[in-house]
Parts: C-alpha cells; sequence; structure tokens
C-alpha cells in the first residue's frame, strides 16, 4: 500500500514541472497591432500564404546550398539546419505588406534553433527581408516588446 502510494508520487512530481514549461513556449513575437483596408484588387494575404512563402524560402535556399541545408549566420557561425516546423499559431501580418514566421530548425548537433523571418511582396512571390536566430534549445536570445506601436527586439529576460 505504501509503495503504491510513493509510485503515485513521484510520477505527479515527474509529470507536474512539464506542465508550465510547455505553457511558456514561445514569448510574444510581433503582431498586427492596427487594422487597415486593403484596396481595389490587393489580395488579402493569410497566414497559409505567410506559411507557404517561408516553406518556400527555406526550401529554395537548401536546395541552393551544396549540403541541402538551410544556412542562417549567427555570432559568426555558419549554422546548417533542417527544418523541423513552422509555428503556424505564430504567423502575422504586420501590415504595410510586410509579414512574420517563425519556424524551428535543427542542426547536425542536434540543437533546435528558433528563427524569426520578416517578409514582404504579394502572395507566391514573397521575398525574406530579415532572418535571425531567437532561441538556441528554447533559450531566447531576446524578446519582443511593443512600443508606440512599434515592436522591438529587446534583451532576453
Amino acid at each position: 500500500m505504501i509503495s503504491r502510494l510513493i509510485v503515485a508520487t513521484a510520477i505527479a512530481l515527474f509529470l507536474t514541472p512539464g506542465l508550465p514549461v510547455r505553457a511558456q513556449e514561445h514569448p510574444e513575437h510581433p503582431k498586427k497591432t492596427t487594422e487597415h483596408p486593403k484596396q481595389g484588387a490587393e489580395k488579402q494575404v493569410s497566414t497559409a500564404d505567410i506559411s507557404a512563402g517561408i516553406k518556400k524560402n527555406i526550401d529554395a535556399k537548401s536546395k541552393k546550398s551544396s549540403d541541402r541545408k538551410f544556412h542562417v549566420k549567427h555570432e559568426s557561425q555558419d549554422l546548417a539546419l533542417d527544418l523541423v516546423r513552422v509555428h503556424d499559431d505564430r504567423l502575422s501580418d504586420l501590415g504595410a505588406g510586410k509579414y512574420f514566421a517563425c519556424v524551428d530548425m535543427k542542426a547536425a548537433d542536434g540543437k533546435v534553433y528558433d528563427i524569426d523571418f520578416f517578409l514582404t511582396g504579394p502572395p507566391g512571390a514573397m521575398k525574406v527581408t530579415d532572418t535571425t536566430v531567437h532561441k538556441i534549445d528554447g533559450k531566447p536570445l531576446y524578446d519582443w516588446k511593443e512600443k508606440d506601436g512599434k515592436w522591438q527586439k529587446v534583451p532576453a529576460s
């Protein structure tokens, strides 16, 4: 009877710390803060368009590299990465034809990099304008904070 209680308590304690960690997987990323009407024949950009644009960019750059990996610079290092997943819940239309995408990518050494992408352009022809390493193995290098209606990078807390 006592051994069952000890085993049940151990299992409960083992599983409990995982819940808050999963809930905090991603800090705030930049989001569109104001609505603006689309004019004329301009097509509304959906999160599916943003996701397709980022996947197309990663695929095209990976095919061009000799090792078939996506390369990004971080602290004077050239990281060769494979796409793990696009965070479809973090895709954002920032307004003025600018978009945000967040992806997880994995290096050969097993480290997982959270990469932030900024894009511009119409659906089907989106171009990446900026790429930065946001997290390494879940540890943020910076956070996002809204100031005067604009999103800015701030040191990780």
